[in-house]
């Protein structure tokens, strides 16, 4: 069936930070009150008009195959299997992207990030905007940064804990500094002239930006989490519980 969008879910990583909250499932099936983390992504994404959705899985991923194929959800649902080998998240993507091949465009989405990021109106406009990727960030406090030009283009990336940078094309003077989501949309046939093996996201995007518009798309929902620690799964529950608007 085609879909003028595809949602990928990333659910293959170890969840190594959330301790033994992972010790004998994936993340992607740590509870947020009383939930899987999968589940509120799935229903947030179908909640804003994805009916076609993949997951990629690794660490305990039958329980994630068990977990879909014993629900009913508003959607054609899809596995990504790298039980064999953990792809990073741009080997992930493109050994997902014959998934995407009836799709205009693609929504990647962490499974440890939980918001309400208007996904459909994102989604109608990226169509809209004849950008090859829009990468969604926030004007917050992290080490690792992407950095954009004036006009929003990506340009490169750094990471302040060790004073690494990366460039697009040689070093800039003058760049915005831009923290990512763990949110972004593309064109669905970006990514399949790439070699199937391990490899970042980022850095394929740093070799796409060359000849791409990778463009930054600031965002400033309600909320925004990214569960990769217990602490902020905590924080999340309270927030939730306390102050969900």
């Amino acid at each position: 069936m085609k879909h003028d969008l595809t949602a990928m879910i990333l659910a293959a990583g170890l969840g190594t930070r959330l301790q033994s909250l992972t010790h004998d499932r994936p993340k992607a099936l740590v509870e947020l009150n009383g939930k899987p983390l999968l589940q509120h992504c799935i229903d947030d994404l179908t909640e804003n008009g994805f009916h076609h959705i993949v997951i990629n899985v690794h660490h305990f991923g039958e329980q994630i195959i068990d977990f879909v194929n014993s629900h009913h959800f508003d959607a054609e649902i899809e596995i990504s299997d790298e039980r064999d080998l953990l792809m990073d998240t741009g080997g992930g993507i493109i050994k997902a992207s014959p998934l995407f091949k009836d799709s205009k465009a693609v929504l990647i989405h962490n499974v440890d990030i939980v918001s309400n990021v208007d996904f459909k109106t994102l989604g109608q406009q990226f169509l809209d905007s004849g950008d090859d990727a829009w990468l969604l960030t926030q004007d917050r406090e992290t080490n690792r940064k992407l950095l954009f030009d004036s006009g929003n283009q990506l340009i490169g990336w750094m990471n302040k804990a060790d004073g690494q940078y990366k460039w697009v094309n040689l070093s800039y003077p003058n760049y915005k500094e831009m923290a990512f989501c763990g949110l972004h949309f593309f064109r669905s046939d970006l990514f399949t002239k790439f070699e199937v093996k391990r490899q970042s996201v980022i850095d394929l995007y740093l070799h796409l930006a060359k000849q791409n518009r990778i463009v930054s798309k600031p965002i400033k929902p309600d909320y925004w989490f990214d569960l990769g620690k217990p602490e902020q799964l905590k924080a999340a529950e309270t927030f939730l519980k306390t102050q969900r608007p």
